[in-house]
């Protein structure tokens, strides 16, 4: 495998789906930027104007629980955060947890115009080519299921005919009937 192939993969792992879209979550981008998650939350508050609420939000607690329990310390080419990502312990946040961002496709996109790095720039192109990557495999999969559908649809009809065959056969089978006697005198 080439090694652009292992990277769309190990990027592709990192794609999550938060409500109803495609996200990574800044602990993830960090790791593949090369920069603490600190580093990378405080440049993108520098730069709050490029990032709307449809480019990047920060998760709720119900959220960030759900996070945590799907983070795997031995999934391969993962990371799990340490605990300086993932627990404020200065000041009046004291013992809090901390929240994690998630990014969208155009939030990812707009990081390459903050981070402006040489490995920064790099990235972000291989995260693009993983979303066009999953939504190609998204597409793929929708015609196979939808194939899928046409031919269970086809082989329905097809056992309608098949049961009605079978019953003209077991009609054909089953013995006749022996005309009843009749009842009652003939004139």
């Amino acid at each position: 495998m080439s090694r652009e192939i292992i990277l769309v993969q190990q990027i592709a792992q990192r794609i999550r789906i938060l409500r109803g879209e495609k996200m990574m979550l800044d602990f993830d981008l960090a790791t593949l930027y090369g920069v603490e998650t600190r580093t990378l939350n405080q440049a993108v508050k520098r730069n709050a104007d490029r990032f709307p609420a449809d480019f990047m939000f920060q998760l709720s607690e119900q959220e960030t629980e759900m996070v945590s329990q799907l983070v795997m310390p031995s999934a391969p080419g993962h990371t799990v955060p340490d605990s300086s990502q993932i627990v404020i312990s200065s000041g009046k946040h004291r013992g809090k947890r901390y929240r994690p961002y998630a990014f969208t496709e155009q939030g990812i996109a707009m990081l390459s115009s903050v981070l402006n790095s040489e490995r920064a720039i790099k990235m972000n192109i291989a995260i693009m080519r993983a979303f066009v990557k999953l939504r190609q495999m998204l597409e793929t999969n929708r015609a196979l299921a939808r194939k899928f559908s046409e031919l269970e649809q086809r082989v329905g009809e097809h056992d309608e005919e098949i049961a009605a065959i079978f019953e003209a056969i077991r009609q054909l089978m089953a013995p006749p009937e022996k005309p009843r006697r009749e009842i009652g005198f003939h004139a």
